[in-house]
């Protein structure tokens, strides 16, 4: 229910601020009296694109506010997957600047229009005359049959199957076209892998082979380098150990008498010790090198196996050949393991197209159940606002597939006249018969499911009379069951409203601006009696006025 409207700085409006009741609300105006501008100011808050030349001061910024109570709507799954705060007095807030740049909110947290628009709907319905191709749109026809038929838990029940059910056989034909284009690969993946296999590749292998085919391919080199080495230590005429020796026995003997020698013969011996393990060191390793031409060939063969790998698989290291065996020994793996998936997906696609089945057949037997109740009790409202010889058909066709709204689909043949053979409604009926027909559906809904606020824009047009007075009372009706504001012309609709309003254009200085009151018992008289007779209304009809507001 709208509790509260706010418009700052919009079109003619400076500032505007409405607090509709529960019931009937009825503004009423002169033509050109800003009604219309109104609604575009709400039109705002629900998600339409705006425009900065409607701003009433240029160089302010315009903002609607709509509060919002919505504890009746069960909305709670909107703002937990939207992720916004839920309040039970619910604000939707528009702020457009002056360059025209947009903002809005949802209980201050910004959004964007798709969402602010989204929950627009599902508070706010605007019915004008000129808006009734809603009444052509299937969905909205088979939405008029769930309602009446109570279905909304069914429904809720069979589309969260049906998403998942989508869902599901989404999932399977992704998986089909990875297993069918992984099997067209299998035989080149399973050959490379193979070879890789077959390769037995240690990671630090190649650094290994690397340093062993440099030490064969130098061999003769590196013994001559050592024995050169080996003899400077130990054979060339004065040898490096001996001399050293024998200076480290020298010394020794002149510490006997000089104490603060002992510490340069300490590490004399420790040069001699170390020098003398180096040159045995260097004796080993000189005998361990040889020259191995059949190693170096095996050497050479496997570096060279190894450099083609990697060129083949466009890498420079042997990790990442392993990585790569590694990649394909998942691949293969995987081939197995999608034919179990695939299979387990198919069991539970068949599972929930079932379900899904089952759940949209009762959808439909309760649709053809209740089209003869929708049938007769539209026909009777339709009677009561002046379409006495309408006829109503309603076609329920079952398809061969599921769809988000079921198994069927849905016609509404109207005729508003004897002798005319229904008809689907875009073809038959004129823009004030289908304003009606909307109107009798609609109130039709209202007493069956709690239906959001729902705004009658100068839906009397072309009518008037005791017809007038009846289209008030279906409204007056559906207020009961909900939140109704209706712009009207007629007295008739007016004088059932239980809030009225009147909109008018006031001058202040230089500038027009439009304004709204609720009016009082007295002004209401007086605001109908100029609606029967004109501005300055007689006796008669401030007294016609007095017995349309007793009723």
């Amino acid at each position: 229910m709208l509790s509260r409207l706010s418009i700052r700085n919009y079109a003619l409006i400076d500032k505007l601020d409405i607090q509709p009741s529960n019931g009937l609300n009825i503004l009423t105006g002169e033509t050109g009296a800003g009604k219309s501008i109104i609604l575009g100011a709400l039109s705002l808050i629900l998600g339409q694109r705006a425009e900065s030349k409607y701003f009433y001061k240029q160089d302010q910024k315009c903002i609607i506010e709509g509060f919002f109570h919505i504890n009746d709507y069960h909305l709670k799954p909107f703002f937990e997957e939207q992720d916004l705060d839920y309040e039970e007095e619910t604000i939707l807030r528009r702020e457009i600047s002056a360059d025209g740049k947009s903002r809005a909110f949802i209980n201050d947290s910004p959004v964007n229009l798709a969402i602010l628009k989204s929950l627009g709907e599902r508070l706010i319905d605007i019915h004008s005359q000129h808006a009734t191709l809603e009444i052509n749109n299937e969905n909205f026809q088979l939405l008029t049959l769930d309602s009446v038929a109570n279905n909304n838990s069914l429904l809720n029940r069979y589309q969260e199957i049906f998403k998942r059910y989508k869902q599901v056989d989404h999932t399977l034909k992704s998986l089909l076209e990875d297993v069918k284009q992984a099997q067209t690969e299998a035989d080149y993946h399973r050959f490379l892998y193979e070879e890789l296999s077959t390769a037995n590749l240690s990671a630090d292998e190649q650094e290994a082979l690397e340093q062993e085919q440099n030490q064969l391919s130098h061999a003769e080199e590196i013994k001559r380098a050592l024995l050169a080495a080996k003899y400077l230590f130990t054979e060339q005429e004065q040898p490096i150990i001996p001399n050293l020796k024998e200076a480290l026995q020298h010394v020794q003997q002149a510490a006997q008498y000089i104490p603060d020698l002992n510490e340069l013969t300490q590490r004399l011996d420790s040069t001699f010790i170390e020098i003398k393990d180096i040159a045995e060191e260097i004796e080993r390793t000189e005998q361990g090198v040889l020259f191995d031409e059949s190693r170096l060939s095996e050497v050479n063969d496997r570096l060279s196996f190894i450099y083609q790998l990697q060129q083949k698989h466009h890498v420079n290291t042997v990790e990442e050949l392993l990585a790569i065996q590694q990649d394909l020994e998942n691949k293969l793996a995987k081939l197995s393991s999608n034919d179990e998936e695939v299979t387990a997906l198919q069991h539970q696609l068949e599972a929930l197209k079932k379900e899904s089945d089952d759940l949209a057949t009762e959808l439909s037997v309760a649709r053809q159940r209740i089209i003869p109740i929708v049938q007769q009790e539209i026909i009777h409202i339709l009677k009561d606002v002046g379409i006495p010889n309408s006829t109503l058909n309603i076609e329920l066709t079952r398809t061969d597939h599921l769809r988000p709204s079921g198994i069927d689909t849905v016609r509404f043949l109207f005729s508003a006249n004897k002798g005319q053979q229904p008809q689907p409604l875009n073809k038959v009926a004129s823009g004030g018969e289908l304003s009606r027909l909307m109107l009798a559906i609609k109130s039709l809904i209202a007493k069956t499911s709690a239906l959001p606020t729902i705004i009658f824009d100068e839906i009397d047009t072309g009518i008037s009379g005791e017809v007038a007075l009846r289209v008030g009372n279906v409204m007056e009706e559906m207020a009961k069951n909900m939140q109704v504001i209706a712009i009207s012309h007629l007295p008739q609709i007016a004088s059932k409203g239980e809030t009225h309003y009147q909109v008018y254009k006031a001058d202040d200085q230089d500038k027009t601006r439009t304004n709204m009151r609720k009016l009082n018992a007295d002004e209401r008289i007086f605001e109908i009696a100029q609606m029967l007779s004109g501005s300055i209304p007689g006796e008669a009809a401030i007294q016609h006025a007095k017995e349309l507001l007793a009723g």
